[in-house]
């Protein structure tokens, strides 16, 4: 009986570590991704740069209506019929389909075809426009994607912007130069302006790990109250008056695309080149392959004997050299002279853009021309419709929501999931993360 006893024992203790070992094996088998983990900010931001080409379509459409209803929401007419929509609803469905028809006949009329034109010039003129808008940012954005590209957070493009637009501005009025060099040498000034002031935030990063983010703000303000200091300088202003500097020679301004009468210009030639020339770099180059690990996995870039530090402090120097051929847009393009708004929103708009076009360069090419139309449109729709511009700048914002959120977007078309992407298609960078 005690042999017995002992013997059952001693299997059932066999058994139980037999069972443990098995558990533990078996979880040890289980692969890593089926374990809950906390979503980390860069892998988010991955999810939203290669959120699908249908989902960023569906969200451009979310965001136009929720314009319209906006506008149908606040407009008087509307307002007034909904006072008594029970005693006669077809007033307010009328009022509210002519205050949506207006908003969307006027965005089209103002962004792609004007159909009430009495000429054809008349007629096209606001396309052209559109591509005109487009340009600074397009630029503009290929400098925020490819920061994005390599780990990098770039908040400083409208410091860069106004830098580069110093720079050409100043090229374009201080020297007496034939067209075939005046032109190239003012771009080429704004691309070094713009490039150094982004690779002051590189710099940091890479020598002290300085959060880029905070960084670029401060240089941002810097470059902003420069620009205030130099438009009071006699250098810039001459005997005119403060806020305005001269006016650019005419070597050094981009020539008309389609004739004086649309304000197109060269440089949206040279936004398609710049494009070519960000995908070359990206795919194709030795150094956007280093950018693309770096911004990947900087610890494995730097097993696999990548210099972190000195791909960081390139990508801002390209990054900033990007927004500063933006600067050339306006300032070589359609404004002529230097003022303190010329800037504008472009270094900040740059981010949507980049977002909204997974920082590819058609993609950012494409969402440049989305945003340039939009602009375009808003200021049609202000004249013609007495709708607000700020509309525009909602149906913007919710574009950027929605394709932050493809989830949602999913959700309200009841699209299915689909298999997570597993491939990189633009790394986003981690804030805060260590680039030595």
């Amino acid at each position: 009986m005690t042999e017995q006893g002992e013997t059952a024992e001693q299997s059932e203790t066999t058994e139980q570590s037999q069972t443990t070992e098995h558990s533990e094996t078996k979880e040890r088998l289980v692969p890593a991704e089926s374990k809950p983990e906390r979503p980390h900010s860069s892998s988010i931001i991955r999810d939203i740069l290669a959120a699908p080409g249908t989902v960023i379509a569906l969200a451009i459409v979310l965001a136009l209506v929720v314009g319209a209803l906006l506008v149908a929401l606040f407009d008087p007419d509307v307002v007034r019929a909904a006072g008594y929509v029970f005693a006669q609803p077809s007033d307010f469905f009328s009022a509210a389909g002519e205050a949506i028809g207006g908003y969307f006949s006027s965005l089209f009329r103002g962004a792609v075809w004007d159909y009430q034109a009495t000429t054809f010039a008349r007629g096209i003129r606001p396309l052209t426009n559109s591509l005109t808008n487009s340009i600074p940012l397009i630029l503009a954005g290929l400098s925020v994607a490819l920061a994005f590209r390599g780990g990098l957070f770039n908040i400083g493009g409208p410091g860069q912007i106004i830098m580069g637009a110093i720079a050409a501005t100043y090229v374009g009025f201080a020297f007496e130069l034939p067209l075939f060099i005046h032109l190239p040498a003012a771009i080429l000034a704004a691309i070094i302006a713009g490039s150094l002031w982004g690779g002051v935030a590189g710099l940091l990063k890479a020598r002290v790990n300085a959060n880029e983010v905070i960084v670029t703000i401060m240089l941002n303000s810097i470059a902003g109250f420069f620009l205030q200091y130099i438009l009071k300088s006699p250098t810039f202003i001459g005997s005119g008056y403060a806020g305005k500097s001269l006016e650019i020679a005419n070597t050094a301004v981009y020539p008309e695309l389609l004739g004086p009468q649309f304000r197109l210009h060269w440089g949206f030639v040279v936004a398609l080149l710049a494009a070519v020339v960000y995908w070359w770099l990206m795919e194709r180059s030795t150094l956007g392959f280093e950018i693309r690990a770096a911004g990947a996995n900087p610890a494995a870039a730097r097993t696999a004997g990548v210099s972190v530090n000195r791909v960081t402090i390139l990508t801002m120097l390209i990054a900033g050299a990007f927004a500063g051929l933006a600067a050339t847009g306006p300032a070589l393009g359609t404004e002529k002279f230097l003022t303190p708004g010329i800037a504008g929103s472009y270094g900040f708009d740059a981010i949507t853009v980049a977002l909204l076009g997974r920082s590819k360069p058609v993609g950012v090419v494409l969402a440049g021309l989305l945003f340039g139309a939009l602009n375009a449109g808003g200021s049609l729709m202000q004249a013609a419709s007495g709708i607000p511009v700020d509309v525009v700048q909602v149906a913007q914002a919710t574009i950027v929501l929605f394709v932050a959120a493809p989830p949602l977007v999913r959700w309200i078309f009841r699209l299915p999931s689909g298999a997570k992407n597993v491939e990189i298609i633009a790394s986003a960078p981690t804030s805060g993360g260590e680039s030595k």
